[in-house]
Order: C-alpha cells, then sequence, then structure tokens
C-alpha cells in the first residue's frame, strides 16, 4: 500500500534553530546563567505543550522556581521573546511540502506545541493553512510520544497508519509512530533527510527535498 500523507513535525523539521537573538533575550532577562536558565526552561516544557500551563503560567512558574521575584511585566517579556525563539522557518522544507501536495499527496503538522508560540507563528506565518491536517498538542491536552495524539492525527487525516510518514528531530516521537504501524524517519538535516528517503525506497512516491 502506498503512501497518501507526509507529516511534519514543527520545531526543527519545518523550522530552523532556535533564534539566537531571542534566547539571549531570555537568559538576559532573568539573569540567570545559562545552564540553570536551560534546566528551569525545560523541566515544565512538556506540561506547556500538553495545555496543563498556558504560556504566561509557565513563565510564572519559571520565576518561582528561580527564586525570582513576581513581576508580571517581566512575565509577558518573557512569553514574548519565548514565542519569538520559535517562530523560524525552513525554506527548503517548506518548498518540498509543496512538492508533495503537487503530487497528490496529503501533508499534516503533528507538534507539540504550546497557545503563546501558536498564536505567534499564527500571526506571522501564511504558509500554515497550505498543510491538510495541522495537530497541536495543548489544544488537544495531550503530546508526543503519547499514541493518542498519533491516533487523532491518523483519524483527522483519514489514513492507515501504513499509509502515512511521519518526520521528527526526537527518537522517542519517530519509535512512537513506528509502533503504530506508522511510517517514520527521524529527521536531522534536509541532506540526510534525502539519504534516508532513498535508502528506504521513498524516492519512488515522493520529490526529494532540494
Amino acid at each position: 500500500m502506498g503512501l497518501r500523507a507526509v507529516v511534519f513535525d514543527y520545531g526543527m523539521v519545518l523550522t530552523g534553530p532556535p533564534d539566537a537573538e531571542a534566547h539571549a533575550a531570555l537568559v538576559r532577562i532573568t539573569g540567570l546563567p545559562v545552564e540553570r536558565f536551560e534546566s528551569i526552561y525545560w523541566a515544565d516544557r512538556h506540561a506547556y505543550d500538553e495545555g496543563k500551563l498556558t504560556g504566561i503560567a509557565f513563565w510564572q512558574k519559571f520565576l518561582r522556581e528561580a527564586g525570582l521575584p513576581p513581576n508580571q511585566n517581566m512575565v509577558e517579556e518573557l512569553n514574548l521573546w519565548d514565542a519569538r525563539m520559535w517562530t523560524t522557518e525552513d525554506p527548503a522544507m517548506l518548498v518540498w511540502q509543496l512538492e508533495i501536495k503537487k503530487r497528490g499527496l496529503l501533508t499534516g503538522i503533528l507538534s507539540n506545541m504550546g497557545d503563546n508560540v501558536l498564536d505567534n507563528m499564527k500571526r506571522t506565518f501564511d504558509w500554515l493553512p497550505r498543510f491538510d491536517v495541522l495537530v497541536w498538542s495543548y489544544q488537544l491536552l495531550m503530546a508526543k510520544p503519547d499514541p493518542a495524539i498519533y491516533r487523532h492525527l491518523l483519524k483527522e487525516l483519514g489514513t492507515r497508519p501504513e499509509e502515512t510518514l511521519f518526520l521528527d528531530d526526537r527518537s522517542v516521537n519517530v519509535e512512537a509512530a513506528r509502533v503504530l504501524g506508522m511510517k517514520a524517519l527521524e529527521f536531522s538535516t534536509v541532506e540526510r533527510l534525502r539519504e534516508d528517503l532513498i535508502a528506504q525506497g521513498f524516492d519512488a512516491e515522493l520529490p526529494l527535498p532540494a
């Protein structure tokens, strides 16, 4: 059975690296050493992606965990820079998505995503509506690698697992898709993606990214 859909993770697949200027601003505003900032930042990120925290609540909790005084202006500024940090794009992957659609396949995005980042993406990008299905974790109160979010994706696409190729930069998310019977590749670079598509024979069904 051939492919009917290609689904992309957002961060580090359709995007470039996090915006360095925005990251530097976050660290500067908090006044924390980078290592301390990163430790606190990532501790609750999955809860944010699952919709258990809003962007504002995430940064309020961050300040508490860091031992910093509550400051609503700081929270709002951090929330703004956080959204900017993740609002980047990879032109080569976006061109490839268009080429896939020209072949008649469905395309989707399955992303662990918090509310404020998505709001900024919607304001910034005009290409999101080009995808047939958009699945954002916080809206469903569940996140990858929970099997339920993949099942939701397949239901929205109307495809079988074996008809669906999923790309993600995290091996745990790729493996979760494979367990459900989906085709899946771990993404690192466009060049590596080309090699993997050819090695697994997907170039017979898909255009190759340039």
